[in-house]
């Protein structure tokens, strides 16, 4: 078995490279489907990935672990942070910088506990009143969707729109917040007029002819964050 990846920088380093994080890109084989590693490749060669969250629903411990630290690598080339979707146990034997947890995972609390402080801890929320709520929760950023409807994954509400970030993006403080579900190109602009600044992709680059092109496009589109 490989040697377990080193950590990569304290909890404050990882948290000054998340206040400058843009663009977050999901990848898996639910969202890239089976060629999902070469497009993950490409999108983070092209600079404009920040964040990569590893998303494995199905693979067992090891599968996931395996990928996860040849992830590591991936980031590591490029300044990227590695989060791992879900498996938070999994996240400081793969070398992640953290890992993200949804409403039916386990809770925040568990998570910092599993974590250690000096990790990242992600959350998905899905309107103001969660968005105020994480405010007293022990994590770093949100995750706020859906905003469209998305192939990815099955939607448990209806997509918000440009209404979604109007209503909830201020409650959120200081801490980062990455819009999310079936974001592309065309319904950035929207969003952004809308004060949304940070998003998180996965079909939108994973399965386009071109993903360190769709990246570099996406990126594009968002405008540069306070100083």
């Amino acid at each position: 078995m490989n040697a377990v990846p080193a950590l990569q920088g304290t909890g404050a380093a990882r948290r000054a490279r998340l206040s400058s994080a843009r663009l977050h890109l999901v990848a898996g084989p639910e969202t890239g489907g089976e060629g999902w590693v070469r497009a993950t490749q490409a999108a983070l060669a092209s600079g404009a990935v920040d964040v990569l969250q590893v998303r494995m629903k199905q693979a067992d411990d090891k599968a996931c672990i395996a990928v996860v630290r040849e992830a590591r690598a991936w980031c590591d080339a490029v300044g990227a942070l590695l989060v791992v979707d879900d498996r938070v146990a999994l996240a400081a034997a793969a070398g992640a910088d953290g890992a993200h947890v949804g409403e039916h995972d386990i809770t925040p609390a568990l998570a910092r506990l599993l974590l250690g402080p000096d990790r990242l801890l992600g959350l998905s929320t899905h309107g103001p009143d969660e968005v105020r709520a994480a405010g007293s929760l022990p994590v770093d950023y949100l995750g706020l969707g859906p905003f469209f409807p998305t192939g990815s994954k099955a939607l448990e509400r209806t997509p918000g729109g440009a209404t979604l970030a109007q209503a909830s993006l201020a409650g959120a403080g200081a801490r980062p917040v990455f819009a999310i579900g079936g974001i592309e190109a065309s319904r950035l602009p929207a969003l952004v007029d809308a004060g949304v600044r940070r998003v998180a992709v996965g079909q939108a680059v994973l399965r386009a002819p071109d993903p360190g092109k769709a990246a570099r496009a996406l990126a594009a589109l968002l405008p540069a964050l306070p100083g």
